[in-house]
C-alpha cells in the first residue's frame, strides 16, 4: 500500500505528465493543422484524379521502409534501452550507443536507397498503374532519400524524448509542412506540365525532411553527452536494440504495410485514377485528431512507461497505461462521432476548390466516415503497443500485427467491391480486432488493469459522444439549409455545428462525471503548482 509521502511525491509527477501531454498535444496539433493546410493546397492543386495517384502510390514504398527501419521503429526500440542506461547512470555509454546507431543508419539506409533505385521499376509495376507506372517510378526514386534522413531523426528525437523534451520534436513537422506548402504555392505554379509539378512537390517534401531531420540536433547541446564519430558494435546494448527492433519493426512496419495493401487494392482493383488519392485525402483528415491526441498521449507516457518497467514497478505501469487509454478515449471518441456524421460537409469545406470538384467530395467523404469508425481503436492500439515496447516484449504486438495484416488482406478482398469506402472500412475493422487482441494479451501479461474504471469511463464518454454527434449534425443541417453553400456559409455551418457538438459533449461529460474531464479542467490550476 502506498504511503502518504509516496502519494505526495507522485502527485507532482502526475502534474508534470499532464502538463507535458498538454504542451505536446498543442505542438503536435499545430503541426497537424498545418499538415491539413498542406493537404488542402495539394488537393486544390492536383485534386484526387489523374497523375496525383502516381504520387500517392510512389510515396507508399519509402514511407513503408521509413516505418520498417527508420524513425518510428528505431525510436520505439531505442528509447527503452537508452532510458534504461540513463536510469542506471550509465550516461557515457548511452551517448556512445546513440552515436553508433546514427552512423549505422547512415551506412545501412544509404545502401538501401541505392538498391531501391535499381528495383523501383519492378516494385511500381506491382500496383498495376498502367500509363502512370513510369511517373510513379521516377517519383518514388526522388522521394526515397527521406528514409535516411528520418532514420537519423528517429534517434535524435528518441534522445530528446528520453530526457522528457517533447515540444521541440513536435514542432519540427511544422517546418516540414511549411517547406512543402511554400513549394506548392510559389514553385509548382511556375510549371505547366502536371508531371513537372509533381516532381517539384516531391522536391519540397525532400527539402522539408532535411529541415526536420537536422534542426533538432541543435537541442542536443547542453545535455550530459554528445554525438561522436563512434561505431562501437561490440556494445551489448547495440545488439539489444537490434534484437528489440526486429519485432518492433514488424509490429510498427506491418501496421504501415497495411497502408500499402490498401493502396494496392485501391489502385489495382478499384480505380487507379481516383481511389488511391481519395483514400489518402480522407486519411489526412482522419489523422488530425489522431496526431493531436493519441500520439501526444502515447509519446509523453512512453519514457515514463520505460522507466517504470526498468524499475519493475508493475502497479505504476498498469496505472499509467490505464490513464493513457482513458485519456485517448476521452479525446478520440467524440472526434470519431462528429467526423462520421459531418464527413461530407467537412470534406466540402476543406477540399472543394481548384482541381478538387464537387463530384469528388462524396467519394472522399465516404472514405472519411469509414475511417472514423476505427479512430479510437487506432489510438488505443498505439498506446498498448508502446506499453509492450516499454516492457521490451515487442513480439506480442508483432504477433497481433501479423494477424492484422492477414485480416486486412481478407477484409480488403471482401469489401473493395462496395466502392472506395470499403477499403477504409476494412482498416477500421482491423483496428477493432487488434485492440481487442492487445487488451487480452496485456491482461495475461500483467494482470488486471482497472478494467471496471476504463469500461465505465468509455461508456460515459461514448454516450456523451453520440449526443454530441447528434447535436453537431442538427446544428449543421439547420444552418446549411438557411445559409446556403457559399464558402463562408459552409465554414460557418460546419464550424458552428462542430462547436455545438463540443459544447454538448463537455456538458454531458460534466453531468456524467467523466473523470478525464475533471483532469482537463484542473490542469491549469495543477500546473501552477511546482515541486
Amino acid at each position: 500500500m502506498s504511503t502518504g509521502a509516496e502519494g505526495g511525491a507522485e502527485e507532482p509527477r502526475r502534474r508534470r505528465l499532464a502538463l507535458s501531454t498538454a504542451i505536446f498535444a498543442g505542438a503536435t496539433g499545430l503541426s497537424r493543422i498545418l499538415g491539413l493546410v498542406r493537404e488542402i493546397v495539394v488537393r486544390r492543386t492536383f485534386g484526387v484524379e489523374g497523375e496525383i495517384n502516381a504520387f500517392t502510390v510512389a510515396f507508399q514504398v519509402p514511407n513503408l521502409v521509413r516505418a520498417l527501419a527508420a524513425d518510428m521503429a528505431l525510436g520505439a526500440a531505442f528509447v527503452p534501452v537508452f532510458s534504461e542506461l540513463l536510469e542506471k547512470e550509465q550516461r557515457e555509454r548511452a551517448w556512445r550507443l546513440a552515436s553508433t546507431l546514427i552512423w549505422l543508419v547512415l551506412i545501412v539506409l544509404g545502401a538501401a536507397t541505392g538498391l531501391f533505385f535499381l528495383l523501383a521499376p519492378a516494385i511500381m509495376s506491382l500496383f498495376g498503374l498502367g500509363e502512370l507506372q513510369d511517373l510513379a517510378t521516377g517519383l518514388s526514386r526522388a522521394l526515397f532519400p527521406i528514409v535516411v534522413l528520418l532514420g537519423v531523426s528517429g534517434i535524435v528525437v528518441g534522445i530528446l524524448n528520453s530526457y522528457e523534451e517533447f515540444t521541440v520534436p513536435a514542432l519540427m513537422p511544422v517546418l516540414w509542412n511549411a517547406a512543402i506548402i511554400a513549394s506548392l504555392l510559389f514553385v509548382v505554379p511556375r510549371f505547366d506540365d502536371p508531371e513537372a509539378q509533381l516532381y517539384v512537390y516531391a522536391g519540397g517534401i525532400l527539402a522539408g525532411t532535411v529541415i526536420q531531420a537536422l534542426t533538432p540536433v541543435w537541442w542536443l547541446r547542453g545535455r550530459d553527452g554528445r554525438i561522436r564519430g563512434v561505431l562501437d558494435l561490440r556494445d551489448p546494448a547495440v545488439k539489444r536494440i537490434f534484437a528489440l527492433m526486429l519485432p518492433v519493426t514488424l509490429g510498427i512496419g506491418l501496421i504501415n504495410f497495411n497502408l500499402v495493401i490498401n493502396t494496392f487494392f485501391a489502385a489495382r482493383f478499384v480505380d487507379p485514377n481516383l481511389a488511391p488519392s481519395s483514400i489518402e485525402a480522407a486519411f489526412r483528415i482522419y489523422m488530425l485528431p489522431q496526431g493531436m491526441f493519441s500520439v501526444a498521449v502515447a509519446t509523453v507516457l512512453f519514457p515514463r512507461l520505460s522507466r517504470l518497467a526498468a524499475r519493475g514497478d508493475l502497479v505504476g505501469f498498469r496505472d499509467t497505461v490505464s490513464l493513457g487509454l482513458r485519456q485517448i478515449g476521452f479525446l478520440l471518441l467524440p472526434a470519431s462521432a462528429v467526423s462520421a456524421v459531418l464527413a461530407e460537409p467537412i470534406v466540402r469545406v476543406l477540399y472543394e476548390r481548384g482541381e478538387f470538384t464537387s463530384e469528388q467530395t462524396p467519394v472522399v467523404a465516404g472514405a472519411l466516415a469509414a475511417f472514423s469508425l476505427g479512430l479510437t481503436f487506432n489510438g488505443t492500439m498505439l498506446m498498448l503497443n508502446r506499453a509492450f515496447f516499454s516492457l521490451q516484449t515487442a513480439w506480442v504486438p508483432t504477433a497481433v500485427a501479423l494477424g492484422n495484416l492477414g485480416l486486412n488482406v481478407v477484409l480488403n478482398a471482401a469489401l473493395y467491391r462496395v466502392g472506395v469506402w470499403g477499403i477504409p472500412l476494412a482498416t477500421s475493422l482491423v483496428n477493432i480486432a487488434g485492440t481487442t487482441a492487445l487488451l487480452v494479451l496485456f491482461r495475461r501479461r500483467l494482470g488486471r488493469m482497472d478494467a471496471t474504471a476504463i469500461a465505465s469511463s468509455y461508456a460515459r464518454i461514448a454516450a456523451a459522444s453520440a449526443a454530441a454527434a447528434g447535436v453537431a449534425f442538427g446544428v449543421w443541417f439547420l444552418l446549411d439549409e438557411t445559409l446556403g453553400r457559399s464558402l463562408s456559409a459552409q465554414v460557418a455551418s460546419v464550424g458552428l455545428g462542430s462547436a455545438a457538438g463540443v459544447i454538448a459533449f463537455l456538458g454531458l461529460a460534466l453531468l456524467l462525471r467523466v473523470r478525464e474531464l475533471q483532469a482537463v479542467l484542473s490542469l491549469r490550476r495543477r500546473s501552477a503548482t511546482t515541486d
